[in-house]
């Protein structure tokens, strides 16, 4: 699965993802493209989306998306660390798409 991290989220979360390809939206060169332009290009070159943007779905037209986007509830290491398990399991079983709410 390819799965790409906003930029608001701590590198270390590539770590948790060992069988799948992860990179970063700086990696990728797209740092500060806002939201719709961002998900224009991830879409059809990534799985999964990780992000800790909570106003991602109110502010942007998601229907007919193949792009799965993940939400953390927050972008603090210390707090997601206990998530991580939970978190693995989530981009496992994520389908096309789909938009799912990761909550402590």
């Amino acid at each position: 699965m390819r799965i790409i991290l906003d930029e608001n989220l701590p590198k270390p979360l590539k770590g948790i993802f060992p069988n799948h390809s992860v990179t970063t939206v700086q990696e990728q060169g797209l740092a500060g493209t806002v939201n719709g332009a961002l998900l224009a290009r991830l879409e059809g070159v990534f799985d999964v989306f990780l992000t800790a943007d909570k106003n991602l779905r109110y502010q942007q037209n998601l229907s007919g998306r193949q792009l799965a986007i993940l939400e953390l509830p927050t972008n603090r290491l210390p707090l997601l660390r206990p998530l991580f398990p939970r978190l693995a399991a989530a981009v496992d079983s994520i389908t096309p798409s789909a938009y799912v709410q990761l909550t402590f």
